[in-house]
């Protein structure tokens, strides 16, 4: 008998398309079809139809509750269960799911974060089937993806408004690709793959970690006197512990129909990364969280725990999630493939430049899109892209777009790319453009690479922003392309557009490397923005410009934006007060006692000799100084800490506990990490970062 392979399970659990064709009538997989191509919309009858075949495809699979599963403002997943039985004839138990159960579901909405959107005591929220992104089923339960919006129809979550990117996004690439005489594209779907990074410990260590526990980082800790310095860990043998794991991890995601493709060892000690397979964004963006899910369940199982904060270690290599973006034409045509010869792709040099004109002109919003409190600790630390927005095209395009801005007639570059030969292979093909680690936004080869993103947040606020400024940028070129009828007149004025473009957005454009100062004096001299604050970039969704960028492009109105300044300012400031407030109970009940015992111990040493010895003396006055200096910090971070509540606003004690409250937490680490390098293994007690990292090799 043959064995059975982890691939023959690959999409079991995902009412895919290939699914929907074997369970559906084909006329009403043929309307379900239509229906996600925005040509019609769903009838009840069909709805009706999808969601018994859904119903029972499920329950065969041992199902007996479905969810609406939706994306709040939270920025993770919220799910309600209801159970497929009801009572029949005579009060004995029937399955049903009707198509009105699968379309719209409704909950209290009033513990979830709105902004203002809806008061509390109207509480209703209503989830809205999104019929673009497959059902699936998870731990008996079948999960049905769909949007959260309020009674009155404002958005309440991540899922709505990344769809109406799409949708805009969409509809302006595609008039630009139909001017170019390709009539038959009807949409245009933005592409996305999702590099995530995490970190693994050890459970047991994990839970002697109250600020684990509660903040997902470390508040303290010394570095150990291995770490990163030697790098064997990046690319290195997987730990059998890891790897096992990691197929768990995979055989998970195979069975939802998820390409978990690549994995490895990250740079840093204990940090791993997962990387799926391209897909159209709003799925890649599900599958994303998905993942996420996954890693911390399996790690459980696993004795293990995943640590998707941006930073959890400071001083080592902290985690993104590289936003991998492209944008894709019905028929499969990648439109940022520049081909054999790029000087003479104008429609490719037109979308490039669209994306140059839409990141020069938004980089508060890119910045803003990319982060959160944690992702301030990772960002421009020689780890990540600095916290100034650049766009790296790479040497042989970044020649061609120079000629075009000065307007040069002949665009053929300079820059040998031919295939070159190794060893005995006769062909080995080069890339366009190289890998820029340090770049913000790099082209890497027909993909842009956004690095900043951070590894704990839902990337749909990043594709929101960046479909969004995109097709803003696109919808002002077919405005101009569009009054010209012969092709040759509208390639013409789209080198004119570039080249205009170019001219006023080239400063954006830099290949060097962005970990340098020179490079952040040379920005400076630009007038890029160097934000290094998340807090002060937040405010970038309310800017008069970006509110009628949003608004003409029917992604969000002005109230939708100003709610959600008010829910990530807000976010900000319970973060911050999670971390100070747990490193002030740790240092009260656990590092305070530490020292104490560890004076006493070296002072009773110093009483059992009888006489004065040098060594203890010097130990002691070094740990009562260290107990002065812990003292009077901690009183001075609790002070401050306090008097947070003489600033009312929301936007106010943000800003206060951004500029005042985290230096002197800061300090108070500083002192704690001494104390870890003072006293003895046995006194000290949580595990140290050496422990940690050791426990995983």
């Amino acid at each position: 008998m043959k064995n059975k392979h982890p691939f023959d399970d690959f999409g079991i659990n995902l009412f895919s398309e290939e699914v929907m064709k074997e369970w559906l009538p084909y006329p009403i997989y043929s309307k379900w079809k239509t229906a996600t191509n925005k040509e019609d919309a769903l009838d009840r009858p069909t709805a009706d139809a999808i969601a018994h075949a859904m119903k029972t495809w499920a329950m065969e699979k041992g199902c007996t509750h479905f969810t609406h599963w939706f994306q709040p403002l939270t920025g993770s997943t919220a799910e309600k269960h209801d159970s497929f039985i009801e009572p029949g004839d005579y009060n004995q138990p029937i399955s049903r799911f009707s198509g009105k159960s699968l379309i719209k579901g409704e909950g209290d909405a009033s513990s979830f974060p709105s902004g203002g959107l809806r008061a509390t005591f109207e509480a209703r929220g209503y989830t809205y089937w999104d019929c673009t992104s497959p059902a699936f089923i998870r731990d008996n339960v079948l999960c049905i993806p769909t949007i959260f919006v309020s009674y009155n129809g404002e958005t309440l979550d991540k899922k709505a408004p990344l769809l109406k990117s799409i949708e805009a996004i969409s509809k302006q690439a595609t008039r630009i690709v139909n001017l170019f005489k390709d009539k038959d594209i009807k949409r245009v779907k933005p592409m996305v793959g999702l590099e995530q990074e995490y970190f693994l410990i050890d459970k047991k260590q994990y839970l002697q970690r109250l600020d684990l526990m509660h903040t997902g980082r470390t508040l303290f800790g010394s570095m150990p006197p291995k770490s990163m310095d030697i790098r064997g860990h990046y690319f290195g043998s997987i730990p059998s512990r890891v790897y096992s794991f990691m197929k768990d991890v995979d055989e998970e995601l195979w069975k939802l129909g998820i390409y978990a493709k690549t994995e490895h060892n990250e740079v840093a000690p204990c940090q791993f990364e997962l990387a799926p397979l391209f897909n159209e964004v709003n799925i890649a963006i599900d599958q994303n969280l998905i993942i996420m899910d996954t890693l911390k369940k399996q790690a459980d199982k696993h004795g293990l725990v995943c640590l998707l904060h941006e930073k959890p270690f400071q001083g080592v290599n902290g985690s993104g999630k590289h936003n991998n973006w492209s944008l894709v034409t019905d028929d499969g045509q990648n439109l940022l493939e520049p081909g054999d010869r790029p000087h003479e792709n104008i429609r490719f040099l037109l979308f490039v430049c669209a994306i140059i004109e839409a990141v020069d002109t938004y980089p508060e919003l890119l910045r803003m899109a990319a982060s959160c409190y944690g992702n301030d600790y990772r960002l421009g630390a020689d780890e990540a892209p600095p916290a100034v927005i650049s766009i790296c095209m790479g040497d042989e395009l970044e020649i061609i777009l120079d000629k075009l801005k000065n307007g040069e007639h002949e665009l053929k570059n300079d820059v040998e790319t031919q295939p070159y030969s190794i060893a005995n292979l006769s062909y080995v093909p080069k890339d366009t453009s190289d890998r820029n680690r340090t770049s913000p936004f790099a082209f890497t080869g027909n993909k842009f690479e956004f690095r900043m993103v951070g590894s704990s947040r839902s990337a749909s606020t990043t594709n929101i922003i960046l479909n969004t400024i995109v097709a803003d940028s696109l919808s002002r070129i077919a405005d101009q392309l569009q009054q010209y009828k012969y092709i040759d007149d509208i390639r013409k004025k789209a080198l004119d557009i570039c080249r205009s473009i170019l001219q006023q957005h080239h400063r954006i454009l830099f290949s060097g490397d962005g970990y340098s100062d020179e490079w952040l004096t040379e920005a400076k001299k630009r007038g890029l923005p160097k934000i290094d604050h998340y807090l002060d970039s937040i405010d970038s969704l309310i800017d008069d410009k970006a509110v009628s960028m949003f608004e003409r492009n029917h992604v969000f109105n002005k109230v939708e934006l100003e709610a959600r300044v008010d829910i990530l300012t807000v976010e900000y400031r319970k973060s911050v007060k999670a971390e100070v407030l747990t490193l002030l109970d740790i240092s009260k009940k656990e590092i305070l006692p530490a020292l104490v015992k560890e004076i006493k111990f070296y002072t009773d040493a110093q009483n059992s000799l009888g006489v004065e010895n040098q060594y203890y003396q010097r130990k002691i006055k070094h740990l009562v100084s260290l107990l002065d200096s812990f003292d009077s910090q901690y009183h001075v971070l609790k002070d401050k800490m306090k008097q947070r509540s003489l600033h009312p606003e929301n936007c106010e004690k943000a800003i206060y506990l951004d500029h005042i409250v985290i230096p002197e937490m800061k300090k108070l680490r500083e002192i704690i990490d001494e104390i870890e390098e003072s006293v003895s293994k046995e006194t000290y007690p949580v595990p140290t970062y050496d422990d940690m990292f050791m426990a995983m090799q």
